[in-house]
């Protein structure tokens, strides 16, 4: 209603109109970040399409999508304590996310961005760029808690064997390679010009075999934007889907070597090998940690609980009066209080980080399935300068009803 209010007072009033904006209401600051109400509206409704679509009706839905709302806030908390950490510790994840996609993208049988972005619209309900940065977190706190909880629960080798032994259609790979690249481009270049561009190549060659960063080399020297942003990181491939000539060479490498710089249109293309599958059951030492991730989830949950709390003690952490953190740490003082020092129309991160007090260096940030009870304030605030708030993009929250896919920096290879 308030909002509403606002909107017509600005339309009343015309010398004020075009500076008055409404501004999303911030329902906790996390460290550096903020949640917002919104946010929390759009994981009740996520959580209400998966329900319906699990056949979920009547009295049995509003049951079921109240349970699972009342956590709401507790998730929002956690993935942006793993995302901070997974950030903190510069954790990679661009070529596994594009990995990912390509793979989707393979299975999918669209050849076409465009309209393979359509297809995940349809599938997922979200724009592209918005699933793969749902997607990005996801994986990102994936592997935070691998290196920081998994790792401590070790699941005894007979065990893993059997496993393995027992589900052996889970370890079934097709022939692939994995690749990164670098372009030299020679376009619209002189014949002396392309000439300096084939003795570079060669130079990134000898110094790459001779051990210099490959994703350094990628990010110094490569002419083509969209696969530098990533480390040259390029989808999978298979055989019959890349150049004769490349395929015969790349097909026959091993993980970490390098090519002799190829010939193409756009100009001297440089492949390095990151991955390499042969047809078949992948060993058991291949999948090994995989198998040892899957078992030790069931025990990590409370691990990982107990870790966020101790993260909730640490952070810095408030949250607005009608909003509820399920998994809030006992004793933690987490109310609204520097309403003085923040004025109400600030929403944008920036805006909150500047105010806010810098995470200890010691925190160590994971989640696990959590969830809130929200009951939302009816509050807006109107400002000058304030423009809504950047939505946070969830890690965990009500999972898509259709496989997951994402975007890839790597959309338009210079691979043919």
């Amino acid at each position: 209603m308030l909002i509403r209010c606002v909107v017509v007072m600005a339309a009343a009033v015309p010398m004020f109109a075009a500076d008055v904006k409404v501004v999303e209401e911030i329902a906790a600051k996390v460290n550096g970040d903020i949640i917002t109400r919104g946010e929390l509206e759009q994981a009740r409704r996520e959580i209400e399409l998966g329900m319906r679509q699990e056949g979920l009706t009547g009295q049995k839905l509003t049951q079921a999508v109240s349970e699972m709302a009342a956590n709401a806030l507790r998730e929002k908390i956690d993935e942006l304590l793993l995302v901070q950490k997974g950030r903190t510790l510069d954790i990679k994840i661009d070529p596994e996310i594009n990995r990912r996609m390509a793979e989707l993208q393979v299975q999918s049988k669209i050849s076409d961005p465009d309209k393979f972005h359509e297809w995940i619209r349809e599938q997922t309900g979200m724009t592209f760029e918005d699933y793969k940065d749902r997607l990005t977190r996801q994986l990102l706190g994936q592997r935070v808690i691998g290196q920081e909880v998994t790792y401590r629960v070790q699941i005894p080798e007979p065990e893993l064997h059997q496993y393995y032994d027992e589900h052996p259609t889970e370890f079934v790979r097709k022939e692939q390679v994995f690749l990164s690249q670098i372009l030299i481009s020679t376009e619209g270049k002189t014949p002396e010009q392309v000439a300096t561009a084939e003795k570079k190549a060669k130079d990134l060659v000898a110094r790459a075999r001779k051990g210099e960063k490959f994703s350094d080399l990628v990010r110094d020297n490569s002419d083509d934007p969209e696969t530098a942003r990533n480390g040259g990181s390029l989808p999978p491939y298979q055989r019959g889907f890349m150049p004769k000539q490349m395929e015969d060479v790349v097909f026959k490498m091993h993980k970490g070597e390098v090519t002799d710089p190829f010939k193409v249109a756009q100009g001297f293309l440089i492949l390095k090998v990151e991955e390499r599958y042969e047809a078949g059951t992948a060993s058991f030492d291949e999948v090994k940690e995989q198998i040892n991730e899957k078992l030790a989830a069931p025990k990590m949950e409370p691990k990982i609980r107990e870790f966020l709390t101790k993260l909730r003690q640490e952070a810095y952490l408030q949250i607005k009066d009608g909003y509820v953190d399920s998994g809030a740490a006992p004793g933690k003082d987490t109310r609204w209080q520097d309403v003085a020092q923040l004025k109400p129309e600030t929403t944008t991160k920036e805006e909150v980080a500047a105010r806010a007090p810098k995470p200890h260096k010691k925190l160590i940030f994971i989640p696990i399935p959590g969830t809130t009870k929200t009951t939302p304030a009816a509050e807006a605030t109107t400002s000058a300068d304030a423009t809504p708030s950047s939505k946070p993009r969830p890690v965990r929250s009500a999972p898509p009803a259709k496989p997951a896919m994402v975007k890839t920096d790597a959309s338009a290879p210079i691979i043919p």
